[in-house]
């Protein structure tokens, strides 16, 4: 096979989060490849797409004027998914989605401080295109409803200042076949805990509970919509978690539309 035909093939296998990967050195590998699905295979041309693409990035303020504090419980989250909060975790991300067919979210930031929580920051956010499902399958275009840990962290960018263990590596660049609103989507990520093994990179292929199970679902940075099941911010917002996201606080994400974030049952 020749170089130039090598490469082309190689571009080719780069894909989305919310996908199943390829095998091979964690460290070293192409992103998670599934071709047939990229994480956004809309027309580049598409309003939507041209509009974000010209669109110059403007910082981003948190959106919240107060902060609040002492809350014996995570607002917004039922008792269903508030058990499964670990004792240990004094920092918690909530993902607020606002439907469960809904590609929009709010992403909030709170941490404990002896018995109660206080909510520090909170910021736009994206989910997967399609919305919700607490039964999270390969390509269905849905981010799972759950409490995830977080452990790791990576990109293509270095974040010297990041807490969490942080794997830099040309590996996470997205496809330059992708529009251009998604080249910087694996800028930084964070990995969320769904089927994956706890302690490797964020595009370490293995999957415990099964490659029909999705994989790859993680924090990264937004394109202005959804995704193929990943959690989507701003920039400024993903450098402030890999500031603040410490593993000695053992930090949880709790994520799901507004229906079943908060259900009891």
């Amino acid at each position: 096979m020749g170089t130039a035909l090598a490469t082309v093939l190689a571009l080719a296998a780069l894909t989305s989060c919310g996908t199943t990967g390829s095998t091979g050195n964690s460290a070293n590998q192409a992103g998670p490849a599934n071709p047939e699905n990229p994480e956004n295979p809309e027309n580049p041309e598409n309003p939507e797409n041209r509009e974000n693409r010209e669109k110059p990035e403007k910082p981003e303020k948190p959106q919240n004027p107060a902060v609040t504090k002492n809350l014996e419980r995570l607002p917004d989250v039922g008792t269903a998914l508030h058990k499964r909060i670990p004792a240990v975790s004094r920092q918690a991300l909530v993902v607020r989605g606002e439907g469960e067919d809904s590609a929009k979210s709010t992403l909030y930031l709170y941490e404990k401080h002896g018995a109660t929580w206080d909510r520090t920051r909170n910021w736009p956010a994206h989910n997967g295109k399609r919305g919700w499902t607490t039964d999270h399958r390969e390509g269905d275009k849905r981010s799972p409803v759950g409490v995830f840990t977080l452990s790791d962290a990576g990109g293509v960018l270095a974040a010297p200042d990041a807490r969490l263990p942080y794997t830099h590596s040309p590996a996470f660049q997205a496809s330059r076949t992708w529009p251009k609103t998604h080249w910087h989507d694996f800028d930084h990520v964070i990995a969320i805990d769904y089927n994956r093994v706890k302690g490797t990179p964020p595009n370490d292929p293995n999957r415990p509970q099964g490659q029909s199970k999705g994989g790859y679902i993680w924090l990264h940075l937004d394109h202005g919509s959804g995704t193929s099941g990943c959690v989507s911010v701003s920039k400024s917002a993903m450098r402030y978690l890999l500031r603040e996201l410490d593993p000695k606080s053992h930090p949880v994400i709790v994520m799901g539309d507004q229906g079943n974030l908060g259900s009891s049952a």
